[in-house]
């Protein structure tokens, strides 16, 4: 996570009268709150709605229900007898970032409005005053965060006897707007939600009567009880039926993937407004979590038609890749070869030339049943093994980086593999007969795998998270693909000669086709950055470097024509400098730090002094995203845990994350309101020595250098 700057906080609490009876406001230099109503006079028995109203400087945020990494927002009421009030009402909230762009919660910036249902009793007095009072608490964030709090209070008349309605504030235009912006499901769309492992699919779509509901896009969608990670990817496809609807894929958030959830609760943010008219930001989810496998049996209507349209899309892009794979290199000059080769093993009746078509394409289709038959036995074991998990396992994205870079030197030209299968299959294609025809199919296909990898990953990746039967299907359709061109030649012989002639073009798109998985190979590599150290990432950088270097001295030293101890060099080399590279650039599990933190106490920062140990006290919270910045660079440092060791040095927490008058009345002693801040107690020193914001592992070697024995 990037260092943040470290920014000095003037502000303390200041209270403020506003100079109206239906508002009460306090100001703090970060965020300014203000408690409101809709109405100045109030009714007996008669609802009405108040507001916490939040005013934010720029880049300050407060956070909303399900904060992510902060506190939700929260009020408690100390109202006359017979008023309830009810739960806050929140508003859609946004995606939180720091002035880095990375994702650190869900809440609001600038103004926002929190409305809450207030409802007097029927016995109220008319023409009476009445005061409710309200305790607003919140956590305020920029660079660092610091809890706020504010006492409110809203005094209001009763109406007078015989008037019939309430006398309207000013304020109520702004909170009857925030009211009917509330996240609500409308009748113009329908949603459902399947999970499948640690996947869950989302689908929004407009009912049939939905009328003019685009332009729409779903921006975000913020789960209520963290069921969905609030900082992992979030992917949005049109739906494939074409009427305006989505399919968004979520992530389990790694907490709840034990977890037994039935409801996926939330907000799905658009874009710009989920109805015509821009008045409805976010969309209120509140649907049964089905199963995937009870889905793919048992939905019906809406839910099985989307399954099926994106089915068969997927399956027609399928296809598609496979037309393509017969214009790589490898495949493409042996098709007019081919289609020439049935007519003269069948003469010239057209009847037998067909016949060794079909059965080339049944060589073919044979070929990936098999790949997707082994590929369905590899799921079902990974399976067991949590293969669902596969994403968020460094070796594994490190591995399937290694596996695209191979692909992608291979397209580029750096080494050259699958001749060998030619050769192997020279004598059964030969063969006479609907034999050769099929075993022809059967090489085609092998020929071909070598040169597919920007198509086949695709595939891969379906067949380990359909169910079997769909993976089947999406094989089928690219092994169709494949032998179309053979099966239209093989009927109609005389359109061999409309085929465009092989040459150089065909290098040119083979090397075009490498830039994909270069650049899939990154996106590998900028996950890895997310799961790994900076330490890590940078042998995996240096071991990918090493994986090319093998790839590009064996293709060297396997050119054609090669001797027979230059071609051994080059495998036993590329060979060795592949296992080097795997080697040096195989993520390894996290060193357990050396350090053991206790929990922060004046009675144990007394004890230790006593007995004469240096002290480390960190001030730190979950949500200070700074705190957990410094730990992670302070404490890797190997120098720093020896030195801990040696100095025999104390370190004690004082955790923040949650409320805690203790630890704020420690702060406010050194006129802190904000963490980071740390504090080292050296023996013989009658006050700790007060440590920067911003941590490296030198400054707190030279806080220590004088503690210890």
């Amino acid at each position: 996570m990037p260092a943040v700057t470290f920014l000095r906080l003037l502000s303390l609490l200041v209270f403020a009268l506003a100079g109206s009876v239906f508002s009460t406001t306090t100001a703090l230099a970060q965020v300014r709150a203000s408690l409101i109503a809709e109405v100045e006079h109030i009714q007996p028995g008669q609802p009405f709605y108040a507001a916490l109203r939040l005013e934010h400087q720029g880049h300050w945020h407060t956070y909303w229900v399900n904060p992510g990494t902060g506190l939700a927002t929260s009020i408690e009421w100390e109202l006359p007898e017979g008023f309830t009030a009810g739960e806050i009402e929140w508003p859609a909230p946004t995606v939180l970032r720091d002035r880095q762009g990375e994702i650190i919660g869900n809440g609001y910036e600038g103004e926002v409005l929190l409305p809450v249902k207030i409802t007097p009793p029927e016995n109220l007095e008319r023409g009476s005053r009445v005061t409710l009072h309200a305790a607003a608490d919140w956590l305020m964030c920029d660079e660092v965060c610091i809890p706020g709090g504010a006492a409110l209070e809203l005094v209001l008349r009763v109406a007078q006897p015989g008037a019939d309605n309430v006398r309207l504030s000013g304020w109520e235009s702004q909170i009857r707007k925030a009211i009917a912006e509330l996240p609500k499901l409308p009748d113009e769309w329908q949603v459902s939600a399947v999970r499948s492992g640690d996947t869950i699919t989302l689908t929004v779509l407009p009912t049939a009567n939905a009328g003019d509901v685009s332009p729409v896009r779903p921006q975000w969608f913020f789960a209520e009880d963290n069921l969905v990670g609030y900082d992992l990817p979030q992917q949005i496809a049109p739906a494939p039926d074409g009427r305006g609807g989505y399919i968004l894929a979520l992530t389990v958030s790694p907490e709840m993937r034990e977890e037994s959830v039935e409801r996926l609760t939330g907000v799905l943010l658009a874009e710009d407004s989920w109805l015509a008219d821009s008045s409805l930001p976010g969309l209120r989810i509140d649907v049964p979590l089905e199963k995937a496998a009870a889905a793919s049996g048992s939905l019906v209507g809406m839910s099985s038609s989307v399954s099926s349209a994106g089915l068969f899309a997927t399956a027609a892009l399928a296809f598609l890749g496979g037309l393509i794979l017969n214009l790589m290199p490898c495949v493409f000059p042996v098709l007019g070869i081919k289609i020439l080769g049935f007519v003269n093993q069948a003469g010239s009746e057209k009847r037998k030339v067909v016949a060794h078509g079909l059965v080339f394409t049944l060589g073919v289709l044979l070929s990936f049943w098999t790949l997707a038959g082994v590929l369905a036995v590899l799921r079902a074991g990974g399976e067991q093994l949590g293969w669902g998990f596969q994403l968020q396992s460094p070796q594994f994205v490190f591995g399937l980086a290694v596996l695209l870079l191979v692909f992608a030197m291979n397209l580029s030209g750096a080494f050259e593999f699958g001749l060998g299968a030619t050769g192997l299959g020279a004598g059964l294609q030969t063969k006479s007969g609907l034999s050769g025809s099929f075993f022809t199919g059967v090489l085609a296909t092998v020929v071909a795998t070598p040169c597919s990898a920007p198509f086949l990953a695709p595939a891969l990746g379906a067949a380990l998270a359909m169910p079997v039967s769909e993976s089947f299907l999406i094989f089928t359709a690219i092994a169709i693909g494949l032998s179309t061109p053979y099966l239209l030649l093989s009927i109609f012989p005389k359109a061999v000669g409309v085929l465009p002639r092989p040459g150089a073009w065909m290098e040119t798109f083979k090397q075009f086709m490498a830039f994909p998985l270069y650049a899939t190979v990154g996106y590998l590599l900028w996950v890895l950055a997310g799961q790994a150290s900076e330490n890590a990432l940078l042998l995996i950088f240096f071991g990918l470097v090493v994986i090319a270097l093998g790839l590009w001295c064996y293709g060297r030293l396997q050119a054609p024509g090669a001797s027979a101890g230059r071609a051994r060099a080059g495998l036993l080399g590329g060979a060795a400098l592949l296992a080097c590279g795997l080697w040096l650039g195989w993520p390894q599990a996290p060193a357990p730090t050396e350090v053991v933190w206790e929990p922060w106490s004046e009675e144990l920062v007394a004890k230790y002094q006593r007995e004469g140990r240096p002290i480390y006290l960190d001030f730190t919270a979950r949500w200070c995203a700074t705190c957990q910045t410094n730990k992670k660079l302070v404490f890797s440092s190997g120098e720093v845990l020896k030195t801990f060791a040696d100095k025999n040095v104390a370190a004690l927490k004082a955790d923040w994350t949650s409320k805690d008058p203790k630890i704020t009345a420690a702060l406010a002693k050194y006129q802190k309101s904000a963490i980071p801040f740390n504090l080292v107690y050296l023996p013989g020193e009658p006050s700790p020595r007060e440590l920067p914001s911003l941590l490296t592992p030198g400054i707190v070697l030279e806080a220590l250098k004088r503690g210890g024995h």
